[in-house]
């Protein structure tokens, strides 16, 4: 109850009765999240952010944003700008723009540089005008989001770059902030990278775990093909290996990627060699920036890093009266 009266109790009941009441019809968009070419469903990448501004907002601004209600009059009107404070590639204005207009439609944005582009301290992005109240109970979560998502694209663009001249393309993973994978899995492919799975139902991915579970890798990779077929589902299996005899146990069975599971560089290289070709390779497990361009070199498909989402920093803006 203490918690819930923090919130506004109409938009919290209202946002989660939403939820249940279309869960079936969020599971069958999700189906269709990530078409065959990798990118994003439209309809169902707005869904899901309108969703979580709507909770952003509630969980924010509760009853009234007091302070502003209090010296701001409701008719005053004025302009913000969104100020560049550091270098970077900048991710998340088509969001903000969904920020302002949830909130409230009569905002005007006019933008002057868009996601996917290297900006320097003291560069504006964007100025938006309407009033005062509305500029200030937006700033904090458009905020939020857009330093978030740009840190996301600086930090993959960063590690993009020092993989040039090879072949090997940058994986994210689901080590994500609850409530934003959606916006974080833009960000990974606005800088760069590349998106693995978006959750547990759009690939199957037999980790540790499930094999051992399973009581080994003919058992998990034959009733993941079954379980396929049965249910008429279409999805890439991939499999976790942590030696070379379940690399040959899997390459036996069949899968559409195998995932090097703290190999080193140098078992990399033969694990590709062995692999010849049959079928995608990627590499996981404690590689990091300083240690992945000789994992590239091994000839890896991917590289998968959750330090793209789980450690970045965000990328110092603000976003001041003009």
């Amino acid at each position: 109850i203490v918690l819930i009266s923090a919130f506004s109790f109409s938009s919290f009941i209202s946002f989660f009765g939403l939820l249940c009441k279309n869960r079936e019809n969020l599971y069958l968009c999700l189906s269709i999240y990530k078409k065959n070419d990798n990118t994003m469903d439209e309809l169902v990448v707005k869904d899901l952010i309108d969703r979580l501004i709507d909770l952003s907002f509630a969980e924010d601004i509760g009853d009234g944003d007091h302070t502003t209600l209090s010296c701001i009059p409701a008719d005053a009107m004025g302009k913000s700008k969104l100020l560049i404070k550091e270098e970077g590639i900048l991710a998340g204005i088509d969001v903000a723009k969904e920020v302002f207009h949830r909130f409230d439609p009569a905002m005007k944005v006019e933008v002057f540089i868009q996601d996917g582009s290297h900006v320097k301290p003291g560069d504006v992005a964007m100025v938006v005008e309407g009033k005062v109240q509305s500029l200030l109970q937006t700033e904090r979560l458009m905020l939020n989001i857009m330093q978030r998502m740009s840190g996301i694209a600086t930090m993959t663009h960063k590690y993009v770059k020092k993989l040039e001249g090879t072949k090997t393309r940058v994986l994210d993973t689901r080590k994500t902030t609850p409530g934003m994978r959606i916006m974080e899995k833009m960000a990974v492919k606005i800088g760069g990278g590349c998106n693995h799975r978006i959750g547990l139902f759009d690939m199957i991915l037999l980790k540790d775990n499930h094999v051992d579970f399973a009581g080994g890798i003919h058992n998990a990779v034959t009733r993941a093909k079954e379980y396929c077929k049965a249910k008429g589902k279409n999805l890439k299996i991939e499999l976790e290996v942590r030696n070379f005899d379940e690399l040959n146990q899997a390459l036996a069975e069949g899968v559409d990627r195998i995932m090097f599971d703290n190999f080193t560089p140098e078992d990399t290289r033969k694990a590709v060699e062995i692999v010849g070709g049959r079928c995608e390779t990627e590499s996981s497990g404690g590689i990091t920036y300083e240690t992945m361009l000789p994992y590239a070199q091994a000839g890896v498909d991917f590289i998968s890093f959750g330090a793209l989402t789980h450690s970045v920093k965000g990328l110092d803006m603000s976003f001041k009266a003009c």
